[in-house]
């Protein structure tokens, strides 16, 4: 072979061995071997050059001339390595040779990928290498070390640039407080002259929140915390467009960050959502149509096994042939809440009092299946035709539409004859403020008043029309789209001091817990089961939902509930409703005569049980009477007759 006799002869010329191919591959490489690569342009041999190298040699194993010269040549060259500073290691297998080798050229490969600086910065912190150790697992294990002492320094260094970076940041926001004040009274005599300064509210605003955000670290020089409040109210109604009284309420209901996010919220639309018809189609079939139409629509959430959320659509939503054959029906997100917490059975009563324009009443029917039967009472006229309507194209069979006052239904359907009773009353609408901005004007103290007056009227009607009798039902479901206290917990509190009733969970897994106090109102504590939610927390509407269940058919009614009555009568009458008062009265008069009739029998009962003797005898006379009276009338008519037939005779 080519070369053997290549080696051989250059083993007598040099007495050497044959290349320093063959030697490198029996002795393990060094650290400063490494160095040396590194500065070097070259690199360690890839894996498939060492097998190549490798199978080149296995000749010169055979022959025993070679490898004895080798050998010794072999031993002489380590003694030279280890005075320039190799490794002194001897092995006496050639398989440990070969593994050693295999391990070394790894890690010289994977150390020559990285970056040159960063190992020379390791190298010198890590020191130079132990020569003649005694095995490479303790030389590998100070290297751990060392190595992991290098990340700890790293990332200590990291840290403590990150507390400087944070320090800067607050001497700035320290220097933008300190230069923070409230606007002087003649500063905002000038503001009101002209027209608003939209920037300067804004900067304001956000100072504001910051400082009562902790008011003890950013307060502004001179100022109270009630001052800045007061302030803050007017920079919000003046760049919102709030009225005093609503931005008043919001204020006190939320802390100046969370605020802030709701008014924002109150300023985006809400996305469009659908809810699945399931007396028609299925969720998923629907969406596969509608995608082929150019919507681009995704699942409501996990919470909703029906509802659809739209973003974009190259067609009118609304009039799709899916939407004209009844496959779905536009709804908000949050009308699914009190269908949802009302949990309807097959085969039960339900009364929706407030059912106008149908959204809740089809999908309660849809749960239903078209069984038993549903009351779908709505109030106003004019919005008969758009429930009718949507009943019609749902393909809601099970379902009686009535018009009625919502506190007369008790006496129209009776008291304790139904299972369920959905209320979804009339509010303020403070909760859907994005959809109609007219509320932040036109609501003041007065007409929350009169709403919930007429609230507690309408919760005290429809827990009367459950019978807590009832296998599957016996429950009421009472839902605002309002915000204000007063509307939610405080009707709520009422019901459960009026009437034998209790809260129980609503069975949903998300929203915020009502409220159990708010300023000096003390409500129950089971108003913990109530469940509130918001457009900057939940990404829908205002909403209110609260679920009772009917304990007994025997009412907590007493003396106060009539005055409560009055209370609201007399808040709900205006000049404007002349109607209303007149049909008002005649209930107070009707009511009267029948008080004034209860109380004179009462007073005939207790005169005839004191005065059981005298009973009969007056009784008596009376009959006496009577029979004069017809004698008289007798004797009066037979006197007549007497005269006409003697006028008759003498005419003859």
């Amino acid at each position: 072979m080519p070369a053997l006799t290549r080696n051989k002869k250059k083993g007598a010329k040099s007495q050497t061995p044959p290349t320093k191919q063959v030697t490198k591959p029996k002795t393990p490489p060094s650290k400063p071997q490494t160095t040396t690569l590194k500065k070097g342009a070259k690199k360690p041999p890839l894996k498939k050059q060492k097998k190549e190298v490798v199978v080149e040699e296995e000749p010169l194993e055979d022959d025993d001339e070679v490898v004895s010269d080798a050998s010794i040549d072999a031993e002489s060259e380590e003694l030279d390595e280890s005075d320039d500073g190799g490794s002194n290691g001897l092995f006496s297998d050639d398989e440990d040779e070969n593994d050693d080798d295999d391990e070394t050229l790894g890690d010289d490969f994977l150390e020559g990928s990285g970056d040159e600086e960063e190992e020379e910065e390791e190298e010198e912190e890590e020191g130079p290498s132990d020569v003649g150790s005694d095995s490479d697992s303790d030389s590998d294990d100070d290297d751990l070390v060392k190595q992991s002492e290098a990340i700890d320094r790293r990332l200590a260094k990291q840290k403590a640039d990150a507390e400087a970076e944070q320090q800067e940041l607050n001497k700035q926001d320290d220097s933008e407080h300190d230069a923070f004040r409230l606007p002087t009274e003649e500063e905002l005599e000038e503001e009101a002259r002209g027209p608003p300064d939209l920037p300067l509210l804004k900067t304001r605003i956000e100072d504001l929140v910051r400082a009562l955000k902790n008011f003890k670290a950013f307060r502004p020089a001179g100022a109270t915390r009630k001052e800045c409040v007061e302030q803050l109210k007017a920079d919000l109604g003046s760049y919102y467009g709030y009225n005093s009284f609503l931005i008043g309420t919001l204020v006190e209901m939320f802390p100046p960050g969370e605020l802030m996010e709701l008014i924002e919220a109150f300023e985006k639309q809400r996305p469009t959502s659908i809810r699945t018809n399931t007396l028609k189609t299925r969720r998923r079939d629907l969406a596969d149509v509608l995608l082929n139409r150019g919507v681009n629509l995704d699942p409501l959430s996990k919470w909703s096994k029906v509802g659809l959320v739209i973003y974009d659509s190259q067609v009118p939503i609304g009039a799709t042939p899916e939407y004209l054959a009844g496959y779905y029906m536009l709804q908000g997100a949050s009308s699914f809440l009190p269908v949802m917490a009302l949990a309807p059975r097959e085969n039960e009563r339900i009364v929706d009092v407030a059912a106008a324009p149908g959204g809740k009443t089809t999908y309660i029917a849809a749960l239903m299946k078209n069984t038993g039967l549903i009351y779908a009472n709505e109030m106003k006229v004019p919005r008969l035709k758009s429930l009718t309507a949507n009943l019609h194209r749902m393909g809601v069979t099970n379902t009686i539409v009535c018009n009625y006052d919502g506190r007369e239904l008790p006496k129209v359907l009776g008291q304790n004859t139904v299972d369920r009773v959905l209320l979804d009353a009339p509010c303020s609408g403070t909760g859907v403020i994005s959809k109609d901005e007219s509320v932040k004007i036109s609501k003041t103290a007065d007409e929350i008043k009169k709403f919930a007056h007429l609230q507690k009227q309408l919760i005290l009607a429809a827990i009367d029309m459950v019978d807590a009798n009832s296998k599957t039902g016996g429950y009421i479901v009472y839902s605002t789209c309002s915000l204000m206290v007063a509307e939610n917990e405080a009707v709520i509190d009422y019901a459960l001091k009026k009437r034998d009733v209790k809260l129980v969970t609503c069975g949903l897994d998300f929203g915020r817990k009502g409220f159990t106090r708010f300023r000096e109102h003390r409500f129950q504590p089971s108003l913990d089961k109530t469940r509130r939610f918001y457009p900057h927390v939940h990404n829908m509407d205002g909403f209110f939902v609260a679920k009772l269940k009917k304990m007994s058919n025997m009412s907590k009614s007493s003396e106060d509930d009539d005055e409560a009555v009055e209370t609201v009568e007399q808040d709900e009458v205006s000049d404007d409703d002349d109607d209303e008062a007149e049909a008002i009265e005649k209930k107070r008069n009707k009511e009267r005569r029948t008080k004034s009739k209860e109380d004179k029998r009462i007073k005939k009962d207790k005169k005839s049980k004191s005065e059981n003797g005298n009973v009969e005898p007056k009784a008596r006379k009376q009959k006496k009477k009577r029979s004069e009276w017809k004698n008289e009338i007798a004797q009066a008519r037979e006197e007549k007759r007497i005269a006409m037939r003697e006028k008759a005779k003498e005419n003859k």
